[in-house]
């Protein structure tokens, strides 16, 4: 699996217009601090096409990392549109959207949030136990995301027996093994070195390109967001570009 980005012609267009699994559409996230309503999001539309790795970029408070939770459903908007595969997910009660979201949703964030005393197949299995499949059907699937992360031989290992970039790559795993169409990644570089944090970024891209997956990562590093496909940038929770 590749790590270095992969080239991308200006000149290319698609024949037909791209398929949408995000859109956006004049959404806002107010938040009420005492009797102080704080702006997050400011009339945000956005188009985010299968299979694309966006990226979002900005300064700290810039609303990226809310535009993120709120695309993946860990938050609602405050007003404005928000269709995720056709869903108007804003519409769903917390039980249909916790549903959706380990359904269609795999997060990967910059703390590894992997349980310590599990080992990393273990770690993977978790998604999983929420679904009807039995264990030989759940081990076959916890085997198959350690092998695309390159970690088949680390499978029994505890975070602890492992490196920073070996435990990002298990929790990549985790946010694969449901097989979302969507994987949301919010610093997943943050806390490693640069060798590890080009295999990962190497892995997310991969994701993209030869699997389909649409991937949208929140990071402030230049040298991360070239992986992606696409760069968009919030200023004090607007797009600016």
């Amino acid at each position: 699996m590749s790590a270095a980005p992969a080239p991308r012609s200006a000149t290319d267009s698609p024949e037909k217009p791209p398929e949408f699994i995000v859109t956006l559409r004049g959404l806002s996230k107010i938040y009420q601090q005492g009797d102080v309503n704080v702006t997050a999001l400011n009339e945000v539309s956005l188009d985010i096409a299968r299979g694309e790795f966006l990226v979002l970029m900005g300064p700290s408070g810039s609303g990226k990392s809310t535009l993120l939770h709120l695309i993946a459903g860990i938050d609602r908007p405050t007003r404005g549109e928000l269709h995720v595969q056709g869903i108007d997910i804003s519409r769903l009660n917390e039980s249909q959207l916790a549903d959706w979201r380990n359904q269609n949703v795999g997060f990967v964030f910059q703390s590894f949030n992997l349980v310590p005393v599990l080992t990393a197949a273990e770690n993977v299995e978790l998604p999983l136990l929420l679904t009807r499949l039995n264990r030989a059907e759940r081990k076959k699937l916890v085997a198959t995301a350690l092998d695309l992360v390159g970690l088949a031989d680390r499978m029994h290992h505890l975070p602890k027996q492992m490196s920073g970039g070996q435990e990002q790559r298990v929790a990549i795993a985790r946010a694969l093994v449901t097989d979302p169409q969507l994987v949301v990644a919010d610093e997943p570089t943050g806390n490693l070195d640069a060798h590890s944090a080009h295999e990962v970024l190497g892995i997310l891209q991969s994701l993209s390109r030869d699997h389909g997956k649409t991937v949208i990562m929140v990071t402030h590093d230049p040298k991360a967001a070239a992986f992606g496909s696409r760069q968009i940038h919030l200023e004090k929770g607007e797009l600016t570009k």
